[in-house]
């Protein structure tokens, strides 16, 4: 009873828009005060504060998060995108293709969903209206590509999961790669499609020569060496998560020297957004740590694995409502906090039905993508609407929705064929 008056507290202050972090935090050391004394509660704070912000294993969000700001200072992204169109924007639809594939190369080197929808916003989606392309397609292939970044390698979502499940971080980044490819791949047919079925809807741009898209080849050599050096350095086993977050960063801070793109005011501007960034993540990562020791002294975790697993409904029926209540989740939370407040109570249920724990890592974060861009709370569709002004929300969503179902499918694949996101890791530990 006092776990429920605890989440209804929760979501109360969510509602009245107390940071979530705050809110996680609040609610578990009032409500472990309640149970155990405000004295242990009071050290309870003081100790999980201290040894969250000076483990070893955390300091993979704050150094993946720095190279994803020198990635995003550096310009790369216009390199990527110009790169992509070069080859595929004389196709109907083209435009909306190398979208993808450009923000397919940035998530990869920078890990975050919300900093490649708002810079794809800048980048991509003038370029589109340039060529006529509908406001609704424009911001939706934004909206839809932006959530690359959750499920790419280095994925700062796989990482704190990895943090709470005490699962293998690099195992997870490994197996976060065939299921973002087939993201890349699914999204880009769905293109297609849109642009057979409706001829007039996506216009065509103009062809470019060889020697036009050699030159752009020739532009992004660096991210795609960064990419290759960190996610080859973890699969072969050369660095842990942790250094190798540290190497991309000071990888892609030469990258950036060397080529002329990091002036003084762009490192700064660079570790500035990086220091926020973490901040906020370790704000929200300690309230939820805070929020756990208060579930588990309730013995919330076991009470839901004992409630789920007597419903004989079969693992794939339990899974599939957790599945459900991410969704519902999705139009109401940001998605880290998503993971952070559900995974230690489901994650004991996952396990008790025999599931890989790595898979459920990739279908979690792959049903958070989602939340990222359904209505009525998509924080893609959110941040795309703070950087083009005359665009309204229902536009973007109505551009979402073809996507939103092509998400769908890919979901039922992942749960159909585990082997998607297994078969690296196993390679990879083999």
């Amino acid at each position: 009873m006092v776990a429920v008056v605890g989440f209804v507290c929760l979501f109360a202050l969510m509602l009245l828009r107390v940071p979530v972090g705050m809110a996680m935090g609040l609610v578990g050391i009032t409500g472990f005060g309640y149970l155990t004394g405000f004295a242990p509660a009071m050290k309870l704070v003081g100790q999980t504060t201290m040894r969250t912000v000076t483990d070893y294993t955390f300091g993979v969000i704050p150094m993946f998060l720095l190279m994803g700001a020198f990635v995003s200072v550096s310009d790369i992204s216009r390199e990527l995108f110009r790169a992509a169109n070069t080859f595929v924007g004389h196709w109907r639809g083209g435009l909306g293709i190398a979208t993808i594939a450009a923000c397919g190369g940035f998530a990869a080197i920078s890990g975050s969903s919300v900093a490649t929808a708002a810079t794809f916003s800048a980048v991509a989606y003038p370029e589109m209206r340039r060529f006529n392309y509908p406001q609704s397609f424009a911001t939706g292939v934004i909206a839809v590509g932006g959530t690359l970044g959750a499920m790419l390698p280095p994925s700062t979502v796989l990482a704190v999961y990895g943090i709470i499940t005490q699962q293998d971080i690099g195992q997870l980044f490994i197996a976060g790669i065939l299921p973002g490819l087939l993201a890349i791949a699914m999204h880009m047919i769905t293109i297609a499609i849109i642009g057979h079925v409706r001829p007039g809807f996506l216009p065509a741009g103009p062809r470019s020569s060889w020697t036009e898209r050699a030159k752009a080849i020739g532009d992004v050599w660096s991210p795609a060496l960064l990419f290759l050096f960190v996610i080859g350095g973890l699969y072969g086993g050369l660095f842990i998560p942790t250094e190798a977050g540290a190497v991309g960063a000071v990888g892609a801070f030469a990258i950036g020297v060397a080529r002329g793109k990091l002036s003084g005011a762009g490192i700064l501007q660079a570790l500035l957004q990086a220091t926020r960034t973490a901040a906020a993540v370790f704000t929200v990562l300690i309230g939820a740590l805070c929020f756990g020791y208060f579930l588990t002294i309730t013995q919330t975790p076991q009470h839901v694995t004992q409630f789920l697993t007597g419903l004989g409904i079969g693992s794939y029926g339990v899974l599939a409502l957790i599945l459900l209540m991410y969704l519902v989740l999705g139009c109401l939370m940001d998605a880290m906090a998503m993971i952070i407040l559900t995974v230690p109570i489901v994650f004991p249920v996952v396990t008790a039905l025999g599931f890989d724990p790595v898979w459920f890592g990739v279908v979690i974060v792959m049903t958070v993508e989602l939340g990222l861009i359904h209505p009525p709370m998509g924080m893609n569709v959110f941040v795309i609407k703070s950087v083009i002004k005359d665009v309204s929300m229902s536009t973007i969503f109505v551009g979402v929705l073809p996507f939103v179902v092509t998400d769908l499918i890919r979901l039922v694949i992942l749960v159909a064929f585990p082997a998607l996101a297994t078969w690296l890791p196993q390679r990879m530990t083999g």
